[in-house]
């Protein structure tokens, strides 16, 4: 089997399964004796280790081997989940997302795979014989917690529950074999559930001739009886409804805990309905789209100039029909940004050990969809200003106590859709930002007067947290303190399109909000002209336009300034700003385009307004890449090149 084209279904795959593996500890740390977390685990491991055997990996598939031991122990009452025991597994699993790094980028794996085999089997190992074959016995007696809470809920959703048991002949050689081939026929009509002996027993044949299975099902029972039998060396099916004791807890239903509701699925004959597709196809695809929409501009101005009624119709049949692919397009490459909150927990689990801090970290909006690039230049960023929240901000367990507060802080991660972008807030209850702090180290490195100290609002102070070299950290640690991070997230979220704002309450807590676009490709502008060439400004930073007349701008000094509804904000001549020649227009009419970057707000003087339009932003390459105040570029419709200016840039001057 060439096992190459496949390599990147099994690395996404896998990394879905470690991902899973590790939820479910999280989850079993703190309901140690769940058995549908356990029963997820060891699903998890147990397909893991034969995707990788598979694909020839044999070194993942050996630690998934020894990992679904453990589980195996564990649901059958023979092992206590620990703290020890999944930190062990914990740091199994973070080698394993190594291996799947090493192997995606084209490397050899460097893990010891004998070494994390051993320590997991270092765990199980009551018996060093080779384990002996299990006895058929009754299901329902062998039958776990899991199993009866899943027929319960089988029955209200209309699925049929049987006991199915299978018979072989004699003188069957492969019956680890003809195990398998049971599974893989009664994965066509439903679920298996359970089996006695265990999944992995049967697999190795360590059973006399007969197996016994939990099975649900909406199919008929001959039905599936009959497909049985057509097995080769399958000789007696009998199949029966087990009972379900209320004294056991089967009238307990599946769906009254939160955490565990909905765990089993059901593979309907229909199979399923969606397609896994290479995220450089849909770039590809996007890509000859925005072409289209280049395109699309083009056809709009000859329109204009030919003023025919027909032509003017199908442009617009055009503009409709292509602005409902442009949505469909766009919603292709959003990712939920759970794919990135989903790593937290085990972070904060670990720095808060490092930190000797309790954290309860919550999660909301795990599922609010983003574009997949802005969410890959942001992974990096959340993980420091988390890291900051919980070295910064939450105390000691001995400070909160003395403060009156829980001895566990609570940090809260949070995302939310709000108009054209998307709200990412993390927040905590710890001590809040020091006013009084922040400002005497402003006025410490001369950025502020005192007197401007003592007058400006909280909200101002506090924005200097994000000034460059900026730190209130009493000592440097490897956590933070080093004066260096935020106000690099700043920039990096302010050169995504996005702003970054904090609000705090000494003794109370902080929250850093994150406003981001949607989308990085195709967005919606405003065409403007200045000195007779074309530029383009993103709707996302605009406020309001004006027209101004000569008497409505103002002189503070040497510069320009208008009144916006009772405030003064700068006015800046962009064809000053750009060295392009300009004649003496202070007689004239000023057009205006009043932009915001976080709470400041600035007009930008232009010529004239030309109109609103969507635009697709081309990257302006290495060489050009550091060109000040322009983000990029863009095909207009009549083919010429209009670059796209950053707002960010000119109001920080």
């Amino acid at each position: 089997m060439d096992t190459d084209s496949y390599l990147s279904l099994f690395i996404d795959e896998s990394r879905e399964y470690l991902q899973a593996i590790n939820d479910h500890l999280l989850l079993l740390e703190k309901n140690p004796h769940n058995p549908d977390i356990i029963s997820e685990i060891f699903r998890s491991a147990h397909t893991l280790k034969g995707m990788a055997a598979s694909m020839g990996f044999e070194g993942i598939a050996s630690v998934t081997h020894s990992m679904e031991n453990v589980f195996e122990k564990i649901r059958s009452n023979q092992l206590i989940a620990d703290e020890m025991l999944i930190d062990t597994v914990f740091a199994v699993i973070r080698v394993l997302e190594q291996v799947l790094d090493d192997i995606a980028e084209g490397g050899e794996p460097e893990a010891d795979f004998c070494r994390l085999s051993d320590t997991l089997d270092e765990i199980v190992r009551t018996d060093p014989g080779k384990k002996e074959a299990s006895q058929p016995g009754q299901v329902q007696e062998e039958m776990d917690e899991y199993g009866r809470r899943v027929m319960a809920k089988a029955g209200e959703m209309g699925y049929s529950a049987y006991q199915i048991t299978v018979r072989l002949h004699k003188d069957c050689q492969l019956k680890g074999a003809r195990a398998y081939m049971v599974f893989a026929a009664l994965e066509n009509c439903g679920e298996v559930i359970q089996t006695v002996p265990p999944v992995e027993e049967l697999e190795e044949g360590l059973f006399d001739d007969q197996f016994t299975l939990l099975f649900l099902t909406k199919a008929e029972q001959n039905q599936i009886k009959n497909l049985l039998l057509d097995i080769s060396e399958v000789q007696e099916v009998k199949m029966e409804k087990p009972a379900v004791s209320p004294a056991s807890g089967g009238t307990e239903k599946a769906g009254d805990n939160p955490e565990t509701s909905g765990a089993w699925p059901v593979f309907s004959k229909n199979g399923t309905n969606t397609i896994r597709v290479q995220v450089e196809r849909i770039d590809e695809l996007l890509n000859l789209f925005e072409e289209l929409i280049i395109q699309r501009g083009r056809l709009e101005t000859i329109a204009e100039t030919l003023k025919n009624r027909e032509l003017d119709e199908n442009v617009e049949d055009i503009k409709r029909t292509s602005s409902q692919m442009q949505t469909l397009l766009l919603s292709l490459r959003m990712v939920p940004v759970g794919q990135v909150f989903n790593r937290f927990p085990r972070m904060v689990r670990e720095l808060a050990r490092e930190l000797e801090k309790k954290v309860d970290l919550q999660i909301y909006g795990e599922d609010t969809e983003l574009d997949r690039l802005v969410l890959d230049e942001i992974r990096d960023l959340l993980v420091h200003m988390i890291r900051n929240s919980m070295d910064h901000g939450i105390e000691p367990p001995e400070e909160r106590r003395k403060r009156g507060k829980a001895e566990a802080g609570t940090l809260i991660l949070r995302a939310y859709h709000s108009g054209n972008h998307v709200f990412i807030e993390i927040e905590d209850n710890g001590a809040g930002l020091n006013r009084e702090k922040i400002a005497g180290k402003a006025v410490e490195k001369g950025l502020l007067t005192a007197e401007e100290a003592a007058f400006l609002p909280d909200e101002e102070i506090f924005q200097w947290v994000f000034a460059s070299g900026f730190s209130t950290a009493d000592k440097v640690s490897d956590v933070s303190g080093r004066g260096v991070g935020l106000d690099a997230v700043k920039n990096k979220i302010e050169s995504l399109g996005g702003h970054l704002h904090v609000t705090s309450r000494e003794g109370e807590g902080t929250i850093f909000s994150i406003q981001l676009p949607l989308t990085l490709s195709i967005i919606s502008s405003l065409l403007v002209k200045v000195e007779g060439h074309t530029f383009a400004i993103p709707l996302s930073s605009i406020i309001r336009t004006y027209i101004l007349g000569p008497d409505e701008i103002l002189r503070v000094g040497r510069m320009r300034a208008m009144d916006l509804r009772g405030q003064v904000i700068p006015l800046i001549p962009l064809s000053e700003v750009l060295e392009l020649s300009a004649g003496d227009k202070s007689n004239e009419e000023t057009a205006v385009v009043v932009v915001k970057k976080g709470e400041q707000l600035a007009g930008l003087m232009v010529d004239s307004f030309i109109g609103q339009r969507e635009i697709v932003i081309k990257s302006l390459g290495r060489y050009l890449g550091e060109v000040f105040g322009f983000s990029g570029a863009t095909i207009l419709g009549d083919g010429r090149i209009a670059l796209v200016l950053d707002p960010n840039a000119f109001i920080s001057q």
